[in-house]
C-alpha cells in the first residue's frame, strides 16, 4: 500500500514569506500615512505640539510642513492599499513614498524631534520589507 502525500512545493514557504512581508509593509505604510495625515492636520491648525526653532537651515512655515505631511500621508495610504492588491506599480511607489517620508521627517526634525525619528525608523523598515522580496517571489503561482 502506498501513502499519498500532498505535493510539497519548495517555493511555497518562500512565497508565504514574501506575501507576509508585502502585507507587513502595506499595513505599516498605511499606518505611517494616516499618522502623517494627522500630523499634517495638526501643523495646518497651528497646534502648540510643535517646537519652534529660530535658526534652522530648512526653515518652512508650519503650515507648509503641514501640507507636505498631509499630501505624503494621503499618497502613502493609497500606495498601501495598492500593496494589498497585486498592483505592479505599488512596490516601487511604496519604496519611493517611504523614502520621501524619511526625507520630510528629517527636514522637519527640529519641529517634532521624537516623532520624526520614529517615522524615519518606521519608513526604513517599510523600505527594507519592500526591497528584500523580489518581484517574482510575491507573485502568486498556483
Amino acid at each position: 500500500m502506498t501513502a499519498t502525500h500532498p505535493a510539497h512545493h519548495p517555493h511555497s514557504a518562500k512565497m508565504q514569506w514574501a506575501g507576509g512581508l508585502t502585507t507587513f509593509s502595506a499595513v505599516m505604510l498605511m499606518i505611517a500615512g494616516l499618522l502623517a495625515v494627522f500630523r499634517g492636520i495638526m501643523a495646518i491648525a497651528q497646534d502648540d505640539v510643535f517646537v519652534t526653532t529660530p535658526n534652522y537651515v530648512f526653515k518652512f512655515d508650519l503650515t507648509s510642513w503641514g501640507w507636505i505631511h498631509l499630501v505624503l500621508g494621503v499618497i502613502a495610504v493609497v500606495v498601501g492599499v495598492g500593496l494589498l492588491q497585486p498592483a505592479a506599480w505599488a512596490r516601487g511607489a511604496g519604496v519611493a513614498i517611504a523614502a520621501l517620508v524619511i526625507i520630510a521627517n528629517f527636514l522637519s526634525l527640529p519641529y517634532y524631534p521624537v516623532w520624526s525619528v520614529v517615522m524615519i525608523a518606521l519608513s526604513g523598515f517599510i523600505i527594507w520589507a519592500l526591497c528584500v522580496v523580489r518581484g517574482d517571489d510575491s507573485a502568486d503561482t498556483t
